[in-house]
């Protein structure tokens, strides 16, 4: 009896022991993650942050060594001269009708091609979606060149004749930058995988009450995709307010030039100013940190319920 009790208590020492050393062992690893997150957060947050206290120092101590990462004195010289060196204000509107444009027209094709894709049976319905997805696959370096021909020659815009000829079509207008993108790829795909998460009985009982088609997308199904609209209005808003190279093709009036073009005028025979561009540049992100503050909390949503179904 004696020796069994004291068997119990070495199998129990030994058990608690097993216990205290895996707990020591998840403690260290949860220390460590924590210690690789906050190293990578202040990694990636330090770039941010030199942008921002640069636009408030003073000239002489941008460059300054040692860096000064709390500048002496605080001054808007920088946000000033952003706004007086270029129409920044003009800049400003025209990248957001933009960006405004493109983010409408994305969520209505793009949600009403999804719609189609997810809840309509046509004939070449999945050979269709197939070629999307190839689609997207393609860089858009790669098809820039076909969009300007096919924006230049457009028929009977812009001074060209039936045959495209005479004249620049969409080149130099607003309409040059809003067609190309106007049903993205990614947001056809984006809405056909959350209109999949929806039942299709509403569907069938709306045409059974003699509803058309199309109300029966806006109605019915359209409401119940705030979150995938949201998240797309996001993503469509930040690549139309950053996008620089196309506008630089298509645009050469200077006054329809946008907030990304507008931020080389701060770089001129070889030398940068660069107080006046990081104040600019931290203005160019307001707008979308501001839309992105206002549509969080669909954000998340939107992003679980896209990608439940293939």
């Amino acid at each position: 009896m004696a020796q069994q009790q004291v068997v119990n208590r070495l199998s129990l020492n030994e058990g608690t022991g097993t216990v205290n050393s895996v707990t020591v062992r998840r403690s260290i690893m949860t220390i460590l993650f924590y210690i690789v997150t906050i190293a990578i957060s202040v990694a990636m947050f330090l770039p941010f942050f030199w942008s921002l206290i640069t636009s408030f120092k003073p000239s002489d101590e941008i460059f300054s060594m040692p860096i000064k990462w709390i500048p002496s004195t605080l001054t808007l010289e920088h946000y000033k001269a952003a706004f007086t060196t270029v129409p920044f204000g003009l800049y400003f509107w025209n990248s957001f009708v933009l960006a405004a444009a493109g983010v409408l027209a994305n969520l209505f094709f793009g949600s009403l091609s999804g719609y189609a894709f997810a809840k309509l049976n046509f004939k070449l319905n999945k050979p269709l979606f197939r070629l999307l997805l190839a689609a997207m696959m393609i860089p858009g370096i790669v098809t820039m060149i076909p969009s300007f021909y096919v924006l230049k020659h457009f028929p009977l815009i812009g001074g060209n004749d039936l045959v495209g000829a005479g004249g620049n079509g969409f080149l130099n207008s607003f309409w040059g930058i809003i067609l190309p993108g106007a049903s993205g790829s990614f947001a056809v795909f984006f809405m056909r995988q959350f209109f999949l998460t929806l039942p299709s009985d509403m569907m069938e009982m709306a045409r059974i009450e003699g509803c058309k088609e199309f109300r029966i997308f806006w109605n019915i199904y359209l409401p119940l995709t705030k979150p995938a609209l949201a998240t797309l209005s996001i993503f469509t808003f930040q690549a139309g307010w950053n996008s620089f190279l196309w506008p630089m093709i298509i645009l050469n009036d200077p006054n329809k030039a946008t907030i990304q073009m507008g931020l080389q005028a701060f770089s001129y025979n070889h030398q940068t100013d660069f107080g006046p561009m990081m104040a600019g540049a931290l203005i160019a992100v307001l707008p979308i940190l501001v839309m992105f503050l206002m549509l969080q909390k669909y954000f998340v949503q939107g992003i679980a319920f896209s990608g439940v179904k293939g």
